[in-house]
């Protein structure tokens, strides 16, 4: 595995849900980090995590060549983890095109480029497209990097496990749109570990699709969330039909349950393809939904904490 001691590496997005993570391992491992991204102010909590010297900020707009090139100055290796589900063109795909030249013309020997599963320039969702983009971007400008593409990411700030626990616990009544569309949820955690793996130059070139242990429809996912809370709930399957018709007439309105383009991500399964390079071939075992949710899901559940001592 690649010495890291020392070494700066550039984080984008650094600030981020899966970026505090990459950012703690990567001090961990004796590496300077620079934490590039729009708003660093909201990056400074993970300041305390380093010791003197050892992390910088900087501000930067992915979608501005210059602010990117100057970001990556003098670095040793990049990470690029950057993700909107606002002006995703520019910033998936130009962004990440930015990035990839910036890091060629600097010299670093290695970038890592996380993507997602679905990833595909013939996308009919434009998160998809944009993503696809991105990653074409990146093998033309810098063709040793690596790329990762996880599925759905979980862990204690997600937007995700974190929103269905949330709607479990206000109502007893919870409609299921796209009950049948499969994921692979992959542990930040695990996410994390990958992208520093991925530094190395045995990653080099190569792409990995990152999963955990255990595929879930949308609504099995949904049932083991309420039974990880303690919340017996009535799981209502929306029809296709009604899910489409509710993500085209309102998806465009603050706060809608779904909006089009997560409609179409979800008519392709969020899994691991056979065969792929996965976190196995990064020296990773995944970790599984149920070996953190003790120390989560937590805030969920009736009593909190106490659960345990109010059931007895």
């Amino acid at each position: 595995m690649q010495k890291l001691d020392g070494q700066l590496i550039t984080v984008f997005g650094g600030g981020g849900f899966v970026g505090r993570y990459v950012v703690q391992k990567l001090l961990a491992r004796g590496a300077r980090v620079r934490v590039a991204q729009r708003e660093p102010r909201q990056a400074t909590f993970l300041k305390p995590l380093g010791g003197l010297g050892q992390m910088q900020f900087v501000a930067v707009d992915v979608r501005e060549a210059t602010g990117v090139a100057r970001a990556v100055q003098g670095s040793d290796a990049v990470v690029n983890l950057v993700g909107s589900f606002d002006d995703m063109e520019a910033v998936h795909a130009k962004g990440a095109a930015n990035i990839a030249a910036a890091a060629r013309q600097a010299g670093v020997r290695a970038l890592v480029h996380v993507s997602a599963i679905g990833a595909d320039t013939a996308s009919p969702s434009a998160y998809g497209r944009s993503k696809g983009g991105g990653e074409a971007a990146v093998r033309a400008a810098f063709p040793t990097a690596a790329i990762l593409r996880p599925s759905i990411v979980f862990g204690r700030e997600d937007r995700f496990i974190n929103r269905f626990a949330a709607l479990i616990r206000m109502s007893p009544v919870v409609p299921v749109i796209a009950p049948k569309a499969k994921f692979q949820p992959v542990y930040v955690g695990d996410v994390a570990e990958a992208a520093v793996a991925a530094l190395d130059a045995s990653a080099a070139g190569r792409t990995f699709e990152l999963g955990g242990p255990q595929g879930l429809t949308m609504a099995a996912l949904q049932q083991w969330i309420a039974n990880a809370t303690g919340r017996k709930r009535l799981f209502v399957e929306v029809p296709d039909a009604v899910g489409a018709a509710l993500a085209s007439g309102l998806g465009w309105l603050p706060g809608a349950p779904i909006t089009r383009d997560q409609w179409l991500m979800l008519q392709t399964d969020t899994v691991v393809t056979d065969d792929s390079d996965g976190l196995a071939q990064l020296g990773i075992t995944p970790t599984a939904l149920a070996d953190v949710v003790d120390g989560w899901l937590v805030q969920y559940r009736r009593n909190g904490r106490f659960a345990a001592i109010a059931a007895r």
